[in-house]
């Protein structure tokens, strides 16, 4: 049986230490310079954090490893695709905009930063992988025109995949705006009207002018115009707005994992994901909840499932921490060791599945070896 290793530290300091360097040596340690960088264009696929959340990687960790590349030769660029969904991220203005607010400019990230799928999220590559549920999945040209890929990830809890972590940020974060549609386009949701306010708060944020209050004032959605994006899910404070009925937990996993497959389709990767401010829901949103458990460190591998296996792992086993956040609301223990919070918080998601499908078409496994620096 195949087995991935998994390198990991903590985040523990010293004077000889600090966070950038320790980083730096898990990298090392991993293997990462026995990639030929000579020369390369290598795109680093990272989540510029939207405006008002916090819970994103700090800027500082991508410049060192942009600094680091450099002096191996390679051509790094920060790099990220439009998103489906209203917000300050949905063209490329608007997304520069953002990127620049949170730190990540070429000043601070000692190198470029470009948006992958271009002013709109038009500009992509059909990369054929005649896979399952995507043929030809629909990758932003600046990350499909790349020599080699590299992923900096933020691991935290999603309201639709139940986390997100490196297939996450490959699979849907290099997804164009079309492949983004294509990636949601069987996750429509419906409305319980019997727990809708009509707060309005899915109609001010929908970015394709889906959903409107009908005469008793209860949110309707005109699914000639929803395109899936689960938007109107993750806002509901009252969970009126819900899966639908027609769509699985697994689906969308699955595209998640073939998109990955096109990413990294014969290409050299490395991936580091970042188990630190793990907050309920995606960097996607204006706002982060608090953490579910505490800072437990970053782990790096050549494989992205045996990566996210092991960061689930290592939360799973965590205690809660005992705040204010969606785990602690929904479940009254005093402890959660054991337990799986992602399911917990997020019990209609299935992250499993991701992993299972990206294992199945080649991607990686899940069987890994966790080396501790």
């Amino acid at each position: 049986m195949t087995t991935s290793k998994v390198y990991f530290t903590d985040l523990r300091t010293t004077p000889s230490a600090n966070l950038l360097d320790k980083m730096e040596r898990l990298i090392k340690k991993a293997g990462i310079e026995s990639v030929d960088f000579s020369h390369k264009f290598a795109a680093i696929k990272i989540h510029f954090g939207e405006p008002g959340n916090l819970a994103y990687i700090r800027p500082n960790y991508a410049a060192r490893l942009a600094r680091f590349l450099e002096n191996l030769g390679a051509k790094p660029f920060l790099t990220d695709c439009n998103t489906l969904y209203s917000g300050k991220r949905a063209n490329a203005v608007d997304h520069l905009q953002s990127a620049m607010e949170n730190g990540f400019n070429p000043i601070s990230a000692q190198c470029q930063v470009i948006i992958a799928d271009g002013l709109k999220g038009t500009d992509y590559r059909e990369i054929s992988i005649q896979g399952e549920y995507c043929k030809a999945p629909k990758i932003g040209t600046a990350i499909a025109d790349a020599d080699i890929i590299i992923t900096m990830s933020h691991f935290k809890g999603h309201e639709l995949a139940g986390f997100g972590g490196a297939l996450k940020n490959i699979g849907m974060g290099c997804a164009s705006v079309g492949g983004k549609m294509e990636l949601h386009s069987t996750s429509q949701p419906k409305i319980l009207h019997e727990n809708c306010t009509g707060c309005k708060i899915c109609v001010r944020n929908c970015a394709h002018d889906a959903i409107h209050l009908n005469d008793e004032r209860k949110a309707v959605i005109n699914y000639d115009h929803c395109v899936g994006c689960g938007q109107c899910i993750a806002l509901c404070q009252f969970d009126a707005a819900v899966r639908g009925d027609d769509e699985t937990p697994q689906r969308m996993n699955y595209k998640i994992a073939e998109y990955s497959l096109a990413v990294l389709k014969d290409k050299p990767n490395f991936h580091i994901n970042f188990v630190m401010n793990v907050s309920p829901e995606c960097d996607c949103w204006n706002h982060n909840d608090a953490a579910i458990v505490a800072d437990l460190g970053i782990l790096a591998s050549f494989d992205p499932v045996a990566l996210d296996k092991a960061c689930a792992d290592l939360i799973i086993q965590a205690p809660i921490l005992h705040t204010n956040n969606q785990l602690s609301k929904k479940n009254s223990h005093d402890n959660l060791c054991g337990s799986d919070k992602f399911h917990l918080m997020h019990p209609d998601t299935d992250w499993i599945s991701c992993l299972e499908h990206a294992e199945k078409i080649g991607l990686g496994t899940m069987n890994y070896e966790l080396i501790k620096l």
